[in-house]
Order: structure tokens, then sequence, then C-alpha cells
């Protein structure tokens, strides 16, 4: 952790106590360990709002902020130092420890966090919590239950609990210049391993070999894990949004989707490129594609400050729409087309999402039902698609079974926006020469 880091998660700390009114408590737990099967444990990652506030990565940790009449304080509660338990899973940071390294003002061992939690929150004017997590909520009540029953001797309980959630979520939307070279990080090594898998992608791979090939460039660039789980999709598989088997050979003729994207120190990259198994694109797949890319063109022109979210959705619509009905996938008018939504038999999903330490971030999309404005150190994706049904007999075969996405990662700007995906090929001459190479 470096010094700025450090700086980075108590400046953060700060904002959120500089929201709440004087006497209120905040507790936030650390993600709970999970068992994958028998005893033997999923990898272990920290649940990103905890991380946000504490930059502490191990398990059974629990943040307190306390805004008392003379300022706010921090408290960690922590495992202890054990050197038998590290001798068999690894380093602990420990009570002593903490504090100088997180910049954190009181540290205690983990087990005295119910009988300290009843000296934190008496008197308290309100405690904060998430309440979607049932093992904080449940703490909550107990430790509320506690101190009325200790009315009598002077214990005051508070009596208002507010959701911390939404006001962690408003804090994350919005990137700072660190988190935002962190993203950048994070995108450079999944651009370079999309850009490994066009190289040597070639008829006859298994689609599990391609994204072996992915999975090792993040590795060797430092990645530590797959932001989400990797789509490779050969042939009609591309029009499975969400395909994972990654298990069927790719074949002569076909496109291949992945959309992959990387995790850098809890924040994600979420890429998507589509090119052809064998290097070349064939007509029918040309038409598609570049019709994916006009719609992706389209939506990144409507990306500044004060634009409102749908407008990338309404410029993809606009350009996908009008796309189908020239290559008579779709008939009749326009406006008549967009207003059925008939284009959604192609492109049924959303432009895309708000991009951060989740890749499916944190973050409303809709103000009091209108479609929430854009600002300066939003990131999002931008993924407009066509997927054509396989098995679909009313349309030509030359169609069938095209599934294209294209993907980037975006952040908005002062004045526009920056790509932070853009030097990964995703023009036809582009991933022709690239593959050609």
């Amino acid at each position: 952790m470096t010094k700025l880091a450090t700086i980075e998660y108590s400046n953060r700390r700060k904002d959120l106590m500089q929201q709440l009114p004087r006497g209120a408590v905040v507790i936030i737990q650390c993600a709970p360990v999970y068992i994958r099967n028998g005893d033997v444990e999923h990898d272990y990652r920290q649940d990103s709002s905890f991380y946000y506030l504490s930059g502490m990565v191990e398990p059974h940790t629990t943040l307190v902020l306390v805004n008392g009449p003379e300022g706010c304080s921090s408290n960690i509660f922590c495992r202890s130092k054990d050197k038998l338990q590290e001798i068999w899973h690894g380093r602990r940071l420990g009570v002593d420890a903490a504090p100088h390294t997180l910049m954190i003002d009181n540290a205690y061992t983990s087990e005295t966090l119910e009988a300290q939690l009843i000296e934190l929150l008496d008197g308290a004017s309100q405690v904060v919590f998430g309440f979607s997590r049932e093992n904080t909520a449940e703490l909550v009540q107990q430790s509320l239950s506690k101190l009325r029953g200790l009315a009598r001797q002077g214990k005051i309980s508070p009596t208002q609990v507010v959701d911390l959630d939404p006001l962690v979520d408003a804090m994350r939307l919005l990137k700072s210049a660190a988190e935002i070279d962190q993203m950048a990080l994070a995108s450079n090594i999944s651009v370079v391993a999309h850009k490994r898998a066009m190289s040597v992608c070639k008829v006859g791979m298994n689609e599990f070999q391609l994204a072996a090939e992915v999975h090792h460039q993040f590795s060797v660039q430092g990645s530590q894990r797959l932001a989400y789980g990797s789509i490779v999709a050969g042939g009609d598989n591309a029009c499975i949004l969400h395909y994972t088997n990654n298990d069927q050979v790719l074949q002569d003729g076909d496109l291949v989707l992945i959309d992959a994207g990387c995790e850098l120190d809890h924040y994600a990259s979420d890429i998507t490129r589509t090119f052809p198994v064998n290097g070349r694109f064939s007509e029918a797949q040309k038409t598609i594609y570049e019709l994916v890319l006009s719609a992706h063109t389209a939506a990144l022109a409507c990306i500044k400050p004060g634009a409102v979210f749908a407008d990338m959705q309404n410029a993809a619509v606009e350009v996908i729409t009008q796309g189908l009905i020239d290559i008579g996938l779709l008939t009749g008018e326009l406006d008549k087309n967009i207003a059925d939504q008939s284009y959604r038999k192609f492109y049924m999903h959303n432009i895309g999402h708000w991009l951060g330490m989740d890749v499916h971030d944190v973050g409303i999309y809709k103000f009091n039902g209108e479609s929430r404005p854009l600002i300066q150190g939003m990131v999002t994706t931008v993924e407009p698609g066509i997927y054509i049904d396989p098995d679909d007999v009313s349309i030509a075969p030359e169609w069938r079974g095209i599934g294209v996405r294209i993907e980037d990662n975006i952040l908005v700007t002062k004045d526009g926006y920056r790509n932070l995906t853009e030097y990964l090929p995703v023009t036809v001459a582009d991933i022709e020469t690239l593959m050609a190479g």
C-alpha cells in the first residue's frame, strides 16, 4: 500500500462523515469467507465498499467511524497476529500495525467488536450501515437491543438507522484522479490480452484455449484476478449474451466474440471485441459488424457532461434500427420500429453500465424517473450489439448465427470523453491487419 493510496482511503472516510450529522456512527464490515466445496474456500475478494473506505484486504474485519463531539474517529477491528495461523494461511496485518498502515485512529481485535460497539453506539444520534448486508444488520440489531437493556445504567440507544449504501455508492460513482489512473492501467492490461487473442486465434482452437491466452496475459501483467467470468463465444454461441461454457471448437468462417476484462487492485476493466476466426470477415459479417461499430460511434458522440445516460442508448438504437431496415431484417418506418421496439429482437440489452470497483458498478441510472445526467469522473461501458437467432428460419441463411458486440471503457471528461481502451483495434481493416500479422 503506497502513501498516496492510504491518504486516498483516509480522505474518503472524511468525505463520508462530512455528509452525516454529529453523533452518527458508521459500521461497515468486510466480505465474508465463502466455502466452495468441502473445506475448500473460494479465493477471497474484499467487499468493494469496505475496501473503498479502509484499504484493508483481510477478512474478519470491521470498520466503525464515529462522528463524535470532538471530531471524527476511525476504528478498525481486525485479526490478531498469530504465528501458527500465519504459517498455515499467510501473514496478518495485526492490531499494532493497523493504525499506522491504514491511517486509522484505533485498532482492536475482532473478538472485542460486540463489547466495544456498545460503547461506541452509546448516545449516538444515528447508526449508519448497509441495509443489504444481513450480517451487519444482525450485528446492529443485537447491539441496539443490548443498549436498550442497559438504559437503567445510563446507556442511550440511537433511535435512527440510515442506509449507508446510497451514500457510498454516490461517492464511488465519481472517480478520483488516482482511481482513473488505476482503471487506465487495468484497461491497458486487458487491451494487450485482447490483442494477444486476435493474434493467436486460428481455426480448430478450442474456446477455452483462447480464453487461456487472455487470462495468461492478465496474470503476467500483474492482474490479481478476472473482473468477471470471461466469455469466449465462437459462431452461434455469440448469440448467448452471458455464454461462459467456453468449450467449443472454433470453426472456419465463424466469428468469435470475446468479452473479458481483468481486475487490478480492486478496479475492473470490461472489453468486448468480435473478430473472424480465420482472420477475414465475410460480407455478411462485415455488414453487421460495421453496423454495430456505427452504433458504437454514435453513442460515443453523445458523451459529455450534461448529456443524459439514455442519450447513448437512443443514438445506438436509431443507428441499429435503420441499419436493420436497410438490409431487410426489419421492415417499415424507422420511427415506428423504434416505438414498437422491434429492434429488440436483435439488440436486446442496454448500451452499457457504470464501471469501477465492480464490473457492474454502483450508482443509480435515473433521478425521479428521468435518465441521469453524465458528470465528469463517471466511467461507463459503451457496448452495442446485434445478435441474430441461428434457428430463425424466417431470416436469410447468410445472417443467421451472427453475433457481434463492441465494448469500450469510457471516462466522462470536462468537455467530452476519454476512451480508456482506445488502443485496441476496432475497425474491420485494423482487426484483419493485426490477425494477418
